[in-house]
């Protein structure tokens, strides 16, 4: 039996880059892997520092207490945004710094360690980090199989890298379960903003992965092949929610496909759900049972306006700008707040892009201003434009978004700074 205490630190994101929501949410990969270390007789201690706004010195003395030989530190804010987390490692640095001298060991798991492993093995002076979705290979990992794949650790002077980064088996996964205090303090209901919360908001993993390949999305290294967890679990998930006192939870899924058993599922349900999808993908009777089932925010990857820009990503679109526009009023007729994310493309005249979005703006649906392309390492674009990432990858991925770009999105209001900036050296 191994004592582990599994950490999300508490994030902070000054000088970053980083445009994903920025309140607690849910560390689904820790409470995954909580579980499965438990099933195996090992004790765990999950110490989520964002949700309980702990300091460094609470959380050294809630570890002393626990007293445990691994300590695990996730480099993301749960797996929601691991397809774009804050590319600095500034807060687990300083976090493994103030914990090196209360575990023998200390793991690191996160987007940044599956592409760059050594690199991230250096800048945290950690003892292993592992590569990919952690759950499995992180128990691997406690009980001291260190030849598994998915694993680099110190060979004496040497960095060892086992195999490349691994997926976990994710369908067997059962209903996970929170306890009540950390779902009581869970006040936010992520990409909700057609009513205030009156009620805890949750997230809840419906499937992980996505069948398509978009040039711009990070998940090549993890979350990457399409899994689907049954139906009665990820009803039972939600309804454990529902008594703890949530009436809303975000699917955090890559992609949530029609689904039409799930969603009837819901409809009997006291919940609301937002989810992030595609729109081409759903016909109009869907997108009413969507509604019906308690969907009130739809995130849908638009992109481009021109099938050119679409195709440069990859989208594998088939339907037309229009016949998109029209499925997002279809959406809107059924859900309070609909989405269309675009991207900056050189495809797209920019006249033309903020024409299309008072159209949609008057149709109730907001279209964001062009957001730039940041090149994540280990995404098709990154590769398209250096190859495959090497230690450097981050600070080359940075050094070129913050030199391409003048002007930052609406979504972005302070000029980011460099790495170096932010980061210990290391």
């Amino acid at each position: 039996m191994t004592r582990v205490a599994l950490i999300n630190p508490n994030w902070t994101y000054g000088g970053s880059i980083y445009f994903g929501c920025r309140q607690p949410h849910l560390p689904i990969e820790l409470g995954v892997s909580q579980w499965m270390l438990r099933e195996q007789g090992h004790q765990t201690l999950l110490l989520d520092a964002h949700m309980f706004d702990l300091s460094i010195d609470d959380i050294r003395s809630e570890i002393r207490s626990f007293a445990p030989d691994v300590i695990v530190i996730t480099t993301a804010p749960t797996y929601l945004f691991w397809r774009c987390a804050p590319p600095e490692l500034r807060v687990p640095q300083h976090l493994a710094e103030a914990l090196r001298d209360l575990a023998p060991r200390l793991i690191a798991v996160g987007p940044h360690g599956s592409v760059t492993p050594r690199a991230v093995l250096r800048k945290l002076d950690v003892d292993l980090v592992v590569m990919g979705e952690c759950e499995e290979t992180l128990l691997k990992a406690v009980d001291g199989r260190l030849d598994s794949a998915g694993l680099c650790y110190r060979d004496g002077s040497r960095l060892q890298v086992n195999g490349g980064p691994q997926a976990a088996r994710f369908v067997d996964q059962p209903a996970l379960s929170w306890p009540s205090e950390m779902v009581r303090r869970h006040h936010h209901h992520h990409h909700r903003f057609d009513a205030e919360p009156v009620a805890p908001g949750c997230e809840v993993e419906a499937s992980r992965g996505c069948p398509y390949h978009c040039t711009f999305c990070a998940k090549d290294n993890f979350r990457n092949a399409y899994r689907k967890r049954p139906h009665d679990v990820i009803l039972a998930e939600v309804d454990q929610l529902i008594a703890q006192g949530a009436r809303y939870v975000y699917f955090i899924d890559e992609i949530f496909l029609p689904d039409q058993q799930l969603l009837q599922g819901l409809v009997s349900r006291e919940i609301q759900f937002g989810v992030q999808t595609r729109i081409d993908l759903w016909k109009p009777p869907l997108l009413e049972l969507l509604g019906r089932a308690g969907c009130v925010s739809i995130e849908a990857g638009v992109e481009s306006l021109t099938p050119e820009g679409r195709a440069a990503l990859e989208k594998k679109c088939r339907m037309t700008t229009q016949e998109l526009a029209d499925r997002l009023v279809e959406a809107r007729r059924h859900v309070p707040f609909v989405q269309a994310n675009l991207i900056e493309m050189p495809q797209d005249d920019d006249a033309v892009v903020q024409d299309w979005r008072r159209q949609m703006q008057d149709a109730g649906i907001w279209a964001n201003d062009p957001v730039p392309l940041y090149p994540y390492p280990g995404s098709p674009d990154y590769r398209k434009l250096w190859g495959e990432p090497d230690d450097q990858a981050w600070e080359r991925a940075h050094d070129y978004y913050l030199t391409l770009f003048d002007r930052f999105s609406d979504v972005q209001n302070e000029r980011p700074l460099p790495l170096r900036e932010l980061e210990l050296a290391r």
